[in-house]
């Protein structure tokens, strides 16, 4: 997938990256004025023995002044300015720079941090780098509750449209309803098939229809709404369809007897039991969504775009760029001509379109409503529709660019050593609502984060629900915690924190966490990026790792009035970040545990 890459602006008074690709690029003028130009990149070593900061600069130089990297990075260093924000810069391997920071150079990201606050990490655009960005998630039919793997996409989606906000780009989250089709006949036949047998009319339940307690639930309250202005005798109904053969060869064509008998049978009442389905799966699902915390700013109804022609009108696009041609009856998208297996049906030979004529239609609103970005987030299975989507925005005259497609693999959910099956139409399946209910909302979204989206998830009850440092939530929001306890103890004025002598912080360890805060834009920066929130639950993880060693080797209420005002500055800090860091990742930041 070709991610879109964001250009980013961050709001620092000093920002040590910044001042020393000046440096560098001072240093360079003077070493290779002609290569004045040469981007400079500046990355943080995955050892701390390499320093804060390291270079590749002299390698990048080797192949044009054709000399030894070596050779280039010693005399770039001997050029580079004396700043008092820098301890020491020295060449290594093959001829890196690594740069070593003093530690006010370090310590100055607290001040930094107590003064922008929930700001701290979020990137300010120029409006003309802004970009109007829509995520489109979840997206489930309404054909049931929505189950542990929708909730794996929620969080995702949630994150991912949380992420880009703190970018700085304006973010729309939209909920597709697949309001039409044939998915929903079979959830309101199969609603009025339980609602025939509350007045004795048992008509065989087919095996492919839902078969939850949902189900019957519906049926229950159309009864209890409408009497018996809905019952049709089992018989007029048997009488519409063809048996099913023992094998079950025919199971899809006699469900779709069914269907017709009833819509027959029903007439204009047919739509009262759709809609009824449809309107309590719905409202189930957006109930259970906004308990997760996750919410929409649109949602969009299927059944809109035949409403209002705009499936009518992708097609005829498609046709009048000559992309479609007629086979058998059916017009078929000549999608292999866009890099897909095969060409696809979009109207059969009975006039119906396919599923994928309105999924055209959608993408063309979206993009007709102005988006710079259209992210959908859609299941692993869906791998194979990517191209033929790309294919068909290109055939529309439409920059396919602009779509981006994110899948997320496939939760599997554990109880101690079983794995727990899940079948939307058997009706044995863990709801999302369960699974909320039985680890709490934060242990939930967390754990969602802790793969990246493309990578299968193995969802672990036990530890969830743990409260020990083996539970990465649990751990996490006790780093924060702690740090509200040890404030509360103390009970001095936090605010004046803001303005506190860090000159103490000078140990092995605060630098360390001085360096770990500082990253967090530059995180924050990334995910966006890469559309990659994982990456924040791991730097949460990580950050709350070393304030716990921290904690443990070192007090931070001592008696000398200096340093304790300072350690309580760097933990102020530090409870900032993972508040700002829980508040992607929709994650709540408890004072006590």
């Amino acid at each position: 997938m070709a991610l879109y890459r964001f250009t980013t602006h961050r709001p620092m008074s000093f920002d040590p990256k910044s001042h020393l690709s000046e440096l560098l690029g001072a240093a360079l003028a003077s070493v290779a004025p002609e290569q004045r130009d040469t981007a400079i990149l500046l990355e943080r070593p995955k050892q701390a023995g390499h320093g804060d900061f390291a270079s590749n600069l002299a390698l990048q130089l080797a192949k044009t002044l054709k000399a030894n990297p070596r050779e280039i990075a010693q005399r770039l260093v001997r050029e580079l300015a004396v700043s008092p924000w820098v301890d020491k810069a020295e060449v290594a391997g093959a001829g890196f720079i690594n740069f070593r920071l003093a530690a006010a150079a370090k310590t100055g990201i607290v001040k930094e941090i107590l003064s922008q606050r929930e700001a701290y990490g979020k990137c300010v655009l120029p409006q003309e780098q802004r970009l109007k960005v829509q995520v489109e998630f979840v997206s489930a039919n309404p054909t049931g509750p929505l189950h542990v793997g929708h909730g794996r996409g929620a969080a995702y989606g949630d994150c991912l449209a949380r992420l880009l906000t703190w970018a700085g780009h304006a973010v729309s989250r939209e909920y597709y309803v697949n309001d039409s089709g044939r998915q929903m006949d079979i959830l309101g036949l199969s609603t009025w098939l339980r609602y025939l047998a509350l007045f004795g009319e048992n008509v065989p339940f087919p095996a492919n229809a839902y078969q939850g307690e949902y189900v019957s639930e519906m049926a229950q309250q159309i009864r209890a709404a409408h009497g018996e202005r809905y019952v049709h005798s089992a018989a007029a109904v048997c009488a519409c369809v063809a048996p099913l053969e023992s094998d079950g060869a025919n199971a899809d064509a006699h469900l779709d007897d069914l269907i017709k008998a009833a819509k027959d049978l029903l007439g204009e009442d047919w739509a009262y039991i759709h809609q009824h389905a449809l309107t309590e799966q719905l409202a189930d699902g957006r109930a259970d969504l906004e308990e997760f915390g996750v919410h929409f700013d649109t949602w969009f109804s299927e059944r809109s775009l035949f409403d209002t022609g705009m499936v009518r009108k992708a097609m005829e696009r498609l046709e009048k760029n000559g992309h479609v041609y007629l086979q058998d009856g059916a017009k078929w998208f000549r999608s292999t001509a866009f890099g897909d297996e095969k060409d696809r049906v979009v109207q059969r030979d009975n006039g119906m379109y396919t599923y994928f004529a309105p999924d055209i239609a959608y993408h063309l609103n979206k993009l007709e409503r102005g988006f710079d970005k259209v992210i959908d987030v859609w299941g692993a299975d869906h791998h194979g529709y990517i191209a033929r989507m790309r294919g068909a925005l290109q055939a529309l005259g439409c920059d396919a660019g602009k779509l981006d497609v994110v899948l997320v693999q496939f939760v599997s959910l554990w109880r101690g050593t079983e794995k727990v099956s899940m079948s939307t139409r058997g009706g044995q399946y863990v709801t999302l609502r369960e699974l909320r209910g039985e680890v709490g909302n934060d242990a939930c979204r967390f754990f969602y984060m802790l793969r990246k989206a493309d990578q299968a998830l193995d969802f672990d009850l036990d530890l969830a629900k743990s409260q020990s440092n083996d539970n990465p939530v649990y751990y996490v929001q006790y780093a924060h915690a702690r740090v509200c306890s040890v404030l509360a103890q103390w009970s001095g004025n936090s605010a004046a924190l803001a303005s506190a002598d860090l000159t103490p912080l000078a140990g092995e360890r605060e630098l360390a966490l001085c360096a770990r805060l500082a990253e967090f834009p530059e995180v924050i920066e990334a995910a966006a990026r890469d559309y990659a929130p994982h990456t924040v639950a791991f730097y949460l993880r990580e950050l709350a790792a070393e304030f716990h060693s921290y904690y443990n080797a070192e007090r931070i209420l001592v008696e000398d009035a200096a340093l304790r005002t300072a350690r309580l500055a760097l933990a102020a800090a530090l409870r900032q970040v993972l508040r700002n860091g829980f508040a992607i990742l929709g994650v709540s930041a408890p004072e006590n545990m």
